[in-house]
């Protein structure tokens, strides 16, 4: 089956595959980065305990495979009586593994903000809350917005998780496996997907150089 032919025939898939995945991609990552911002205040909180179960997250979820984090909310949950649609499952890996890497992230940014600038929010009477709130974590989001932006592409190419349930409609990967059961798109196929998730990497890739080259701290 030639380009031509695949594009009429499977067109609408492809367009279909592609705006579930921006979808997908969207609420994964707007969950991941409230969810790694919590997880980095209980990381840097005076509280022991908030301490280490924020540190275990990370440890947790940061080091298993998408594959397998997708096969225990699906097939395993339902087991402890909770059943969740294959779409929501999908997002909420997403979420679980790219909060995990984005409150790395995120401590990368807090790391670059001096201690003479908490001692300095101290004497003025400031507690913790305020001192996250008014002086930590603006700065820490600045410098992070590259990493932010590789964390966003990385949680676009994690929706391709999708493929591996029945998830209707397909994200770009499903959408080739959708194809080629119904016809031979061969490698064809696989690259008409490839190029959605290159040009929106791209994209994103540029959005987030012009935004970080405006709030960049200059140090």
């Amino acid at each position: 089956m030639g380009l031509s032919e695949l594009l009429t025939t499977y067109g609408d898939v492809y367009l279909m595959a592609l705006l579930t995945t921006w979808k997908m991609t969207a609420v994964s990552y707007v969950g991941a980065m409230v969810l790694a911002l919590v997880v980095t205040v209980m990381r840097v909180s005076p509280i022991r305990p908030l301490r280490v179960v924020g540190d275990l997250y990370v440890q947790v979820f940061r080091n298993i495979p998408g594959v397998s984090l997708v096969i225990i909310i699906v097939y395993a949950l339902p087991v402890l009586k909770v059943v969740l649609d294959y779409g929501p499952s999908v997002v909420i890996a997403c979420v679980l593994l790219g909060s995990a890497f984005g409150s790395e992230n995120f401590m990368s940014g807090i790391n670059t903000i001096g201690v003479g600038q908490i001692e300095a929010a101290r004497s003025l009477g400031m507690g913790f809350v305020q001192i996250q709130r008014q002086v930590v974590i603006p700065q820490a989001l600045r410098s992070a917005v590259l990493p932010m932006t590789n964390l966003l592409i990385a949680v676009m190419l994690t929706t391709a998780l999708g493929s591996q349930v029945p998830l209707s409609p397909n994200e770009l990967t499903g959408a080739v496996s959708y194809i080629n059961t119904r016809s031979t798109g061969g490698i064809l196929a696989f690259a008409i997907s490839a190029l959605g998730y290159v040009l929106t990497a791209v994209v994103i890739g540029f959005v987030g150089n012009r935004i970080d080259k405006r709030v960049r701290i200059v140090r």
